[in-house]
């Protein structure tokens, strides 16, 4: 299936444009599943990573059917090693079970040859020994990607037609516009970076459309900068915007959906810490009723926006 008709599907399914982040971190997870894990394992590597899976799948369970799609940060998992990499696989498999479309968070980028070894790690289609293409452990659906290094860098992620990707453009953190805001060739009236960059998505994705109208070719745009992502939109009309920056990082949900196209569509809204974290704020054991509940919240805010 076409990655974007994938999303158009589960939001249209759900009802829903929200995006469940999971950025598990020790501080984060349940004290039941955390004294499992280090009863079991000790304080290890395999503790933390054993937590994480079964804290993901536990929220899994209860966003299934109020999301669009849930997003793993790799770095949560990669910082664990070869056991952190199992919890981000097991976790890619148990969201396939709850029929909920993965966008790994993995901000990948090089040229030729290790950009495509990149791609089949998420995507599959590594060599084996034998020459034949082999599947990847847990692929995702999309990955976000960076566009520095151009065209180079962002065409051999294309080269699997079920599988989509989001490239940074206009990133949600406060520092973004020390690099995205600069203006090319007169400081005053050019073009912004990211207002570049932007062309090159459209560029990227405009053979690339499923039948939603919207292209394989995403981009990353934040919630605490709607006006750009007005500006944004003009210049990438058919483009699925992945949306961070909403609630904790001071986004409303009308920033968050500043970006949409006039139909409504075209726009992912991600919330993590809002979500995953909710216990905390609830000051309750159950976790899943608390991150459902927050997930609930989202939708209705969104919603009314």
């Amino acid at each position: 299936m076409h990655p974007a008709d994938l999303l158009q599907a589960s939001i249209e399914r759900n009802r829903s444009v929200a995006v469940v982040g999971l950025d598990p971190r020790p501080a984060l997870i349940p004290p039941a599943l955390r004294e499992e894990a280090l009863g079991t394992f000790g304080d290890t590597a395999e503790a933390v990573a054993h937590a994480f899976a079964r804290f993901n799948r536990g929220l899994l369970k209860a966003v299934a059917g109020a999301c669009a799609a849930v997003k793993p940060q790799l770095a949560c998992y990669e910082a664990y090693g070869a056991a952190g990499i199992r919890a981000y696989e097991d976790t890619v498999r148990a969201a396939r079970e709850f029929a909920i479309p993965v966008l790994a968070d993995g901000k990948r980028n090089d040229i030729g040859s290790t950009a495509e070894h990149y791609a089949q790690a998420f995507f599959g289609g590594a060599p084996g020994l034998s020459g034949a293409a082999l599947a990847a452990p847990a692929p995702a659906d999309w990955l976000t990607v960076n566009a520095y290094l151009g065209s180079d860098g962002i065409l051999p992620f294309q080269s699997k037609p079920d599988h989509g990707i989001f490239v940074l453009v206009k990133t949600s953190n406060p520092s973004s516009g020390e690099i995205q805001d600069q203006r090319l060739a007169d400081p005053r009236t050019g073009p912004a970076v990211s207002e570049a960059v932007a062309r090159l998505v459209a560029g990227w994705g405009g053979n690339r459309l499923g039948a939603s109208g919207l292209s394989s070719v995403g981009a990353v745009v934040g919630a605490t900068y709607p006006e750009q992502a007005r500006q944004l939109r003009e210049l990438m009309p058919d483009t699925m915007f992945l949306v961070p920056g909403y609630g904790a990082q001071g986004g409303s949900a009308a920033d968050a959906l500043a970006g949409r196209r006039s139909d409504g569509r075209g726009v992912l809204v991600n919330s993590s810490r809002g979500i995953i974290a909710a216990w905390q704020r609830a000051d309750t054991q159950r976790w899943d009723e608390a991150a459902r509940g927050a997930l609930d919240a989202m939708n209705a805010d969104l919603a009314r926006a």
